[in-house]
Protein backbone atom coordinates (compact mmCIF):
# COMPACT_ATOMS: atom_id res chain seq x y z
CA UNK A 1 0.00 0.00 0.00
CA UNK A 2 2.84 2.12 0.76
CA UNK A 3 4.52 1.31 -2.22
CA UNK A 4 1.64 2.52 -4.35
CA UNK A 5 1.99 6.18 -2.19
CA UNK A 6 5.52 6.50 -3.73
CA UNK A 7 4.88 5.49 -7.07
CA UNK A 8 2.03 7.48 -7.51
CA UNK A 9 4.33 10.38 -5.53
CA UNK A 10 7.17 9.93 -8.27
CA UNK A 11 4.73 10.09 -11.14
CA UNK A 12 3.50 13.68 -9.80
CA UNK A 13 6.86 14.80 -9.55
CA UNK A 14 8.01 13.63 -13.28
CA UNK A 15 4.51 15.27 -14.76
CA UNK A 16 5.12 18.72 -12.68
CA UNK A 17 8.75 18.62 -14.63
CA UNK A 18 7.27 17.86 -18.13
CA UNK A 19 4.67 20.69 -16.95
CA UNK A 20 7.92 23.19 -16.40
CA UNK A 21 9.41 21.62 -19.94
CA UNK A 22 6.00 22.49 -21.73
CA UNK A 23 4.95 25.86 -19.73
CA UNK A 24 8.56 27.20 -20.74
CA UNK A 25 8.95 26.40 -24.17
CA UNK A 26 5.42 28.72 -24.53
CA UNK A 27 6.88 31.14 -22.82
CA UNK A 28 9.51 31.47 -25.54
CA UNK A 29 7.18 30.79 -28.38
CA UNK A 30 8.39 34.41 -29.76
CA UNK A 31 11.78 34.28 -28.60
CA UNK A 32 13.70 34.56 -31.87
CA UNK A 33 15.73 31.26 -32.82
CA UNK A 34 14.14 28.89 -29.72
CA UNK A 35 14.74 25.84 -29.94
CA UNK A 36 11.89 23.73 -27.81
CA UNK A 37 12.66 21.51 -25.18
CA UNK A 38 11.38 18.06 -24.18
CA UNK A 39 11.65 15.84 -21.28
CA UNK A 40 12.17 11.80 -20.86
CA UNK A 41 11.19 9.67 -18.06
CA UNK A 42 12.76 6.52 -16.34
CA UNK A 43 12.23 3.86 -14.22
CA UNK A 44 13.78 4.34 -10.60
CA UNK A 45 17.13 1.57 -10.57
CA UNK A 46 16.57 -1.35 -8.30
CA UNK A 47 18.50 -0.07 -5.42
CA UNK A 48 15.79 1.04 -2.92
CA UNK A 49 18.75 3.03 -0.98
CA UNK A 50 22.62 2.95 -0.87
CA UNK A 51 24.31 2.98 2.75
CA UNK A 52 27.43 5.08 2.70
CA UNK A 53 30.21 5.55 4.80
CA UNK A 54 29.78 2.65 6.86
CA UNK A 55 33.23 1.78 8.38
CA UNK A 56 32.34 -2.10 8.40
CA UNK A 57 32.56 -2.01 4.46
CA UNK A 58 35.66 0.16 4.43
CA UNK A 59 33.48 3.38 3.64
CA UNK A 60 32.10 1.74 0.40
CA UNK A 61 28.95 2.34 -0.50
CA UNK A 62 26.53 -0.37 -0.33
CA UNK A 63 22.84 -0.83 -1.88
CA UNK A 64 19.93 -1.99 0.60
CA UNK A 65 17.44 -4.15 -0.54
CA UNK A 66 15.51 -4.08 -4.63
CA UNK A 67 12.38 -2.11 -5.40
CA UNK A 68 11.01 -0.55 -8.69
CA UNK A 69 9.17 2.48 -7.01
CA UNK A 70 7.31 4.03 -10.11
CA UNK A 71 9.03 6.17 -12.57
CA UNK A 72 11.60 8.82 -11.90
CA UNK A 73 12.54 12.01 -14.38
CA UNK A 74 14.62 11.51 -17.43
CA UNK A 75 16.87 13.68 -19.30
CA UNK A 76 15.71 17.03 -20.62
CA UNK A 77 16.65 17.20 -24.87
CA UNK A 78 16.39 19.84 -27.52
CA UNK A 79 14.54 19.61 -30.97
CA UNK A 80 16.84 21.49 -33.48
CA UNK A 81 14.09 21.62 -35.96
CA UNK A 82 14.74 24.92 -37.84
CA UNK A 83 11.73 27.40 -37.34
CA UNK A 84 10.02 29.25 -39.67
CA UNK A 85 11.75 32.34 -41.35
CA UNK A 86 10.09 36.08 -40.91
CA UNK A 87 10.90 39.12 -42.64
CA UNK A 88 11.77 41.98 -41.15
CA UNK A 89 13.45 44.27 -43.83
CA UNK A 90 16.71 45.22 -41.84
CA UNK A 91 19.99 44.22 -43.56
CA UNK A 92 21.44 43.58 -40.53
CA UNK A 93 18.77 40.58 -38.86
CA UNK A 94 20.40 37.63 -40.21
CA UNK A 95 18.94 33.92 -40.14
CA UNK A 96 20.65 30.48 -41.15
CA UNK A 97 18.90 28.08 -43.62
CA UNK A 98 19.87 25.15 -42.21
CA UNK A 99 21.64 23.55 -39.59
CA UNK A 100 24.66 25.95 -37.71
CA UNK A 101 25.32 29.17 -35.61
CA UNK A 102 26.39 32.44 -35.40
CA UNK A 103 29.31 33.38 -33.24
CA UNK A 104 29.51 35.90 -30.08
CA UNK A 105 31.73 36.73 -27.80
CA UNK A 106 30.08 37.00 -24.60
CA UNK A 107 31.52 38.76 -21.41
CA UNK A 108 30.33 37.94 -17.94
CA UNK A 109 30.11 40.26 -14.74
CA UNK A 110 33.77 39.64 -13.78
CA UNK A 111 34.89 40.49 -17.48
CA UNK A 112 35.38 37.32 -18.92
CA UNK A 113 35.57 36.69 -22.71
CA UNK A 114 34.42 33.82 -24.41
CA UNK A 115 33.05 32.35 -27.58
CA UNK A 116 29.03 31.72 -27.33
CA UNK A 117 27.03 30.43 -30.24
CA UNK A 118 23.21 31.43 -31.04
CA UNK A 119 20.29 31.00 -33.54
CA UNK A 120 19.17 34.17 -32.83
CA UNK A 121 20.45 36.81 -35.81
CA UNK A 122 19.25 39.67 -34.19
CA UNK A 123 21.91 42.46 -34.78
CA UNK A 124 22.49 45.49 -34.68
CA UNK A 125 25.28 48.45 -35.88
CA UNK A 126 26.85 50.72 -32.95
CA UNK A 127 27.12 54.19 -33.94
CA UNK A 128 31.10 53.08 -33.29
CA UNK A 129 30.16 51.13 -36.45
CA UNK A 130 30.72 47.23 -34.51
CA UNK A 131 28.15 44.73 -35.34
CA UNK A 132 26.64 43.23 -32.36
CA UNK A 133 23.71 41.87 -30.74
CA UNK A 134 20.45 42.80 -29.06
CA UNK A 135 22.25 42.34 -25.43
CA UNK A 136 25.51 44.59 -26.94
CA UNK A 137 27.45 40.92 -27.50
CA UNK A 138 29.74 41.61 -29.97
CA UNK A 139 29.16 39.41 -33.27
CA UNK A 140 32.38 37.03 -34.66
CA UNK A 141 33.62 36.96 -38.06
CA UNK A 142 34.86 34.13 -39.57
CA UNK A 143 38.30 34.73 -38.22
CA UNK A 144 36.47 35.08 -34.61
CA UNK A 145 37.56 38.51 -34.67
CA UNK A 146 34.85 41.87 -34.06
CA UNK A 147 33.05 43.05 -37.15
CA UNK A 148 33.90 46.75 -37.66
CA UNK A 149 32.30 48.75 -40.56
CA UNK A 150 31.86 52.18 -41.92
CA UNK A 151 28.71 53.25 -39.87
CA UNK A 152 27.48 55.93 -42.44
CA UNK A 153 27.62 53.95 -45.48
CA UNK A 154 25.18 51.21 -46.33
CA UNK A 155 25.91 47.86 -46.71
CA UNK A 156 24.59 44.32 -48.19
CA UNK A 157 25.18 40.90 -46.75
CA UNK A 158 25.07 37.89 -49.49
CA UNK A 159 24.28 34.45 -48.57
CA UNK A 160 27.32 33.32 -47.80
CA UNK A 161 27.84 36.17 -44.93
CA UNK A 162 29.99 38.50 -46.88
CA UNK A 163 29.40 42.54 -46.01
CA UNK A 164 29.77 44.87 -48.64
CA UNK A 165 29.70 48.48 -48.18
CA UNK A 166 30.19 51.03 -50.75
CA UNK A 167 31.09 50.67 -54.28
CA UNK A 168 34.03 48.42 -53.02
CA UNK A 169 33.94 44.54 -54.94
CA UNK A 170 35.60 43.09 -51.85
CA UNK A 171 33.89 42.27 -48.76
CA UNK A 172 34.83 44.20 -45.64
CA UNK A 173 33.85 41.49 -43.26
CA UNK A 174 32.65 38.23 -43.56
CA UNK A 175 29.79 36.93 -40.68
CA UNK A 176 30.80 33.71 -38.71
CA UNK A 177 29.00 30.67 -38.85
CA UNK A 178 30.57 27.49 -37.41
CA UNK A 179 28.70 24.08 -37.08
CA UNK A 180 29.49 21.03 -34.82
CA UNK A 181 29.55 17.28 -35.31
CA UNK A 182 27.40 16.47 -32.59
CA UNK A 183 24.85 18.33 -30.88
CA UNK A 184 24.93 16.36 -27.70
CA UNK A 185 28.40 18.44 -26.74
CA UNK A 186 25.89 22.00 -26.78
CA UNK A 187 24.36 23.44 -23.88
CA UNK A 188 21.99 26.33 -23.48
CA UNK A 189 23.33 29.09 -22.11
CA UNK A 190 21.68 31.87 -20.63
CA UNK A 191 18.46 33.09 -22.75
CA UNK A 192 18.97 31.94 -26.14
CA UNK A 193 22.99 31.16 -26.42
CA UNK A 194 24.97 27.82 -26.66
CA UNK A 195 27.83 26.47 -24.65
CA UNK A 196 29.60 23.32 -25.77
CA UNK A 197 31.44 21.12 -23.21
CA UNK A 198 34.60 19.37 -23.28
CA UNK A 199 34.50 16.54 -26.65
CA UNK A 200 32.60 19.16 -28.82
CA UNK A 201 33.94 18.71 -32.67
CA UNK A 202 33.10 22.40 -34.63
CA UNK A 203 33.17 21.67 -38.06
CA UNK A 204 31.97 23.66 -41.38
CA UNK A 205 28.56 24.68 -41.56
CA UNK A 206 26.71 24.52 -44.75
CA UNK A 207 23.54 26.92 -43.73
CA UNK A 208 23.36 30.37 -45.94
CA UNK A 209 23.40 33.59 -43.82
CA UNK A 210 19.47 35.15 -45.24
CA UNK A 211 19.91 38.88 -44.57
CA UNK A 212 16.95 41.04 -43.56
CA UNK A 213 15.02 37.76 -42.16
CA UNK A 214 14.79 36.03 -38.49
CA UNK A 215 14.34 32.36 -37.93
CA UNK A 216 11.18 31.79 -35.14
CA UNK A 217 10.99 29.54 -32.70
CA UNK A 218 9.87 26.11 -33.54
CA UNK A 219 7.78 25.99 -30.60
CA UNK A 220 4.44 24.79 -31.93
CA UNK A 221 1.32 26.48 -29.99
CA UNK A 222 -1.61 23.95 -30.60
CA UNK A 223 0.55 20.34 -29.69
CA UNK A 224 2.12 22.15 -26.86
CA UNK A 225 -1.27 23.03 -25.39
CA UNK A 226 -2.74 19.26 -26.12
CA UNK A 227 0.35 17.89 -24.26
CA UNK A 228 -0.15 20.85 -21.47
CA UNK A 229 -3.96 19.32 -20.73
CA UNK A 230 -2.52 15.47 -21.56
CA UNK A 231 -0.09 16.04 -18.78
CA UNK A 232 -2.46 17.83 -16.25
CA UNK A 233 -4.81 15.19 -16.25
CA UNK A 234 -2.24 12.46 -15.27
CA UNK A 235 -1.09 14.06 -12.35
CA UNK A 236 -4.59 14.82 -11.23
CA UNK A 237 -4.92 10.93 -11.61
CA UNK A 238 -2.43 10.03 -9.41
CA UNK A 239 -3.25 12.53 -6.95
CA UNK A 240 -7.05 10.82 -7.02
CA UNK A 241 -5.22 7.13 -6.09
CA UNK A 242 -3.07 9.01 -3.24
CA UNK A 243 -6.40 10.55 -1.99
CA UNK A 244 -7.79 7.06 -1.90
CA UNK A 245 -4.57 5.20 -0.50
CA UNK A 246 -4.80 7.95 2.18
CA UNK A 247 -8.59 7.04 3.19
CA UNK A 248 -7.57 3.23 2.94
CA UNK A 249 -5.04 3.38 5.25
CA UNK A 250 -6.83 5.70 8.01
CA UNK A 251 -9.69 3.14 7.60
CA UNK A 252 -6.94 0.41 8.12
CA UNK A 253 -5.12 2.58 11.18
CA UNK A 254 -8.35 3.77 13.06
CA UNK A 255 -11.13 0.85 12.36
CA UNK A 256 -9.19 -2.81 11.69
CA UNK A 257 -7.08 -2.62 14.99
CA UNK A 258 -10.03 -1.61 16.70
CA UNK A 259 -11.53 -3.33 19.83
CA UNK A 260 -15.12 -4.64 19.63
Amino acid sequence: MVKGLYIAHSAMINEQHRMDTMTNNLANIATVGYKKEGATSQTFADAMAVKIKDSSEWYLSRRLGNMNPGVKIGETYTDWQEGSIRETGNIFDMALSTKGFFMIEYTDKAGTTSTKYTRDGTFTLTKEGVLVTKDGDYVLDSNGNHIQLDPIQEASIDRQGNIFQGNGQAPVAQVGVTDFADYNYIKKFGENLYDIVEGAEQVPSQAQVISGYLEQSNVDAVPEMVAMISIQRHYEMNQKIITTMDDTLQKAVNDVGRLR
